[in-house]
């Protein structure tokens, strides 16, 4: 069931809530103000939740799942509920997000997963982001005259990766979970709102008349989301999706070798190639999601860990709060113009970075070291001036060491025992290419737009991205997901993360610096105003709601600020000695913070 939000008079938690996090000595991360450099940590934390507060976090004391889709983030409570670690919660979240949240949650995309394992105080990554097919030559997106054409990479069979989420989260199964739930135990949520059918409100009945072009397209996807007259479903209709529910039964019931051997796999394949692709059913037969060691940086006293290459995001996210750590923000204030125009400049060499050194680590080098070092970031920070806006022509990537030998969601879970999963998935696109692979109910991903179809073409999210990123064989696209959890002296403290394409390492830094730098509770610094900027197009983004004085003052410096619609939907949970507070972003509709 869900938690029962803080509702005492005095910051607005219950005392009994109050005395036992007293007792612990506070969680530094809910609430401190983070000093500078040199300064001293304060005696006495400030209250767990700030005076005045306008949004309060979740409550809950044995275990919290904060997902896109409230449904699916119900499904991974009842899990732990039942003696389920989040691992065995996060597979039944990421098959039921298939079925509830069509337009990022998947089968046929991919993403990355960041397990914590409290016991050994181990933290882990599981890379299943989707790959190119074999047959995938590196001027594949190019015409005749050697010019990128977009729509291949995005509109066409050509922009499907291989999917590797099916085999992401068996993988995670096997390796982590409890060991108390079969796949098909998992799964069986799933099949049972797929049979049966969801209604369609909330986010679905959002974002299908935004898909209604994209999926109108593929006969295959319009008997799905669509009326017989091309119409999307609306609220207060019904989704049955019973071809999915058969994929999801067949995968619980033979595992991952389901969907990528035989018919399911002949289906995917069949299906991309009708669409112009070039996937083979040996492409889906050698897909293998990979472990990998997270990255460990820190800021301010805290321990960062994030995901690595090929998701630029952990790197990133790591680079920014190096060179912010230099800053004295805490006394700047929160979103005002001398901080937001900081830590803009800092994005701008960051994305630099991005553009020039990542791509896929099993098959280019990348200078991961040099470029989380604090070392590089003082160099770095030595390029920002606190009264002048750069503009992004004058910015050129440094050399950070020698080389060493859209559409996305996510979903944070911590369980009774202190593990935890911090996941993001994608389809890139809202429904991905649009495609249902006939026959399936799965959503098609057109993921291979994430790489740089040429050097310093931008892809539909505006990035740019050099020879590193090139597409090539099995290789796999860089990625801006950064599924991240933070500790203090050993703890986890925070589990984050968001969706957002290219302002995914944005969000979360923001939201870590908001708590740490300025002391906000979880939920404030999950509803704060955003800012944005990568370099190109050259421009400081940010959402409605900035103050016009200090839109003026960053005007002044030299910014051009462009002012947008909401983005991102961050999933967050934060621990306090076994408290668990959570915030879900309601700049989308449907979101929960569910807990027991």
């Amino acid at each position: 069931m869900s938690a029962r939000p803080f509702q005492a008079k005095r910051w607005g938690v219950p005392r009994h809530i109050l005395r036992a996090i007293s007792r612990a000595g506070l969680l530094a991360l809910l609430c401190v103000t983070a000093p500078f450099a040199s300064q001293a940590e304060p005696s006495l934390p400030p209250p767990i939740i700030s005076q005045g507060a306008r949004v309060l976090p979740v409550l809950a004391t044995h275990g919290m799942v904060v997902a896109q889709e409230g449904t699916a983030a119900k499904i991974g409570v009842e899990i732990l509920r039942r003696g389920g670690n989040a691992v065995d919660a996060a597979v039944a979240t990421g098959l039921a997000l298939a079925v509830t949240l069509p337009r990022a949650g998947n089968l046929g995309g991919g993403g990355f997963m960041l397990v914590y394992l409290a016991k050994e105080k181990k933290t882990t990554v599981i890379d299943y982001r989707e790959a190119a097919p074999a047959d995938t030559p590196r001027d594949v997106f190019l015409n005749e005259a050697g010019e990128a054409v977009p729509a291949r990479s995005r509109d066409s069979g050509l922009a499907v990766g291989v999917p590797g989420t099916v085999a992401g989260l068996s993988l995670a199964l096997r390796n982590y979970g409890s060991g108390k739930f079969s796949l098909a135990e998992l799964a069986a949520p799933a099949i049972a709102l797929a049979r049966s059918g969801i209604d369609v409100t909330d986010d679905l009945a959002d974002s299908l008349p935004l898909a209604q072009a994209r999926l109108q397209r593929w006969p295959s996807a319009a008997r799905i989301f669509l009326h017989a007259d091309g119409s999307p479903r609306s609220r207060g209709d019904r989704l049955v999706q019973s071809d999915l529910a058969a994929v999801l039964d067949a995968i619980g019931r033979d595992g991952e070798r389901a969907f990528y051997e035989g018919p399911i796999a002949e289906k995917i394949a069949a299906s991309v190639r009708a669409a112009g692709g070039r996937m083979t059913l040996d492409d889906l037969n050698s897909y293998r999601a990979v472990e990998r060691a997270p990255l460990h940086g820190s800021y301010r006293g805290y321990e960062i860990a994030v995901v690595p290459p090929p998701s630029s995001g952990g790197v990133h996210i790591i680079e920014l709060l190096n060179v912010l750590e230099g800053f004295p923000l805490a006394s700047l204030g929160a979103n005002s113009a001398a901080t937001i125009h900081l830590m803009a400049e800092a994005m701008k060499l960051a994305y630099a970075d991005r553009a020039e050194y990542l791509g896929d680590p099993d098959q280019v080098a990348i200078p991961v070291h040099g470029l989380i070092s604090k070392a590089y970031a003082e160099r770095l920070r030595a390029e920002i001036s606190q009264t002048r806006a750069r503009p992004a022509s004058e910015i050129k990537p440094l050399d950070p060491a020698p080389y060493e030998s859209d559409q996305t969601t996510h979903f944070s879970i911590v369980d009774n025992d202190g593990n935890a999963v911090s996941n993001t998935y994608t389809l890139n696109f809202s429904y991905g290419l649009g495609l249902v692979a006939e026959g399936t109910g799965i959503l098609l991903n057109n993921e291979l737009d994430d790489f740089a179809a040429k050097p310093g073409a931008p892809n539909a999210y505006s990035l740019v991205g050099g020879a590193a990123n090139a597409p090539g064989p099995r290789k796999r696209p860089l990625s801006s997901m950064a599924p991240t959890m933070v500790f203090r002296n050993g703890e986890l403290e925070l589990v984050t993360g968001s969706p957002g394409g290219s302002r995914i390492i944005t969000i979360v830094t923001e939201i870590i610096s908001d708590i740490v730098d300025f002391g906000m509770n979880l939920a404030e610094a999950t509803e704060a105003v955003r800012f944005h900027h990568q370099g190109l197009p050259d421009e400081l983004q940010v959402e409605r709601g900035l103050n016009p004085d200090t839109i003026r003052l960053l005007e002044a410096l030299g910014h051009r600020v462009v002012v947008h619609n909401a983005w991102g939907s961050a999933q967050s949970i934060l621990r306090a000695n076994g408290i668990l507070m959570g915030a879900a972003d309601t700049r989308q509709r449907g979101t929960l913070a569910a807990g027991y």
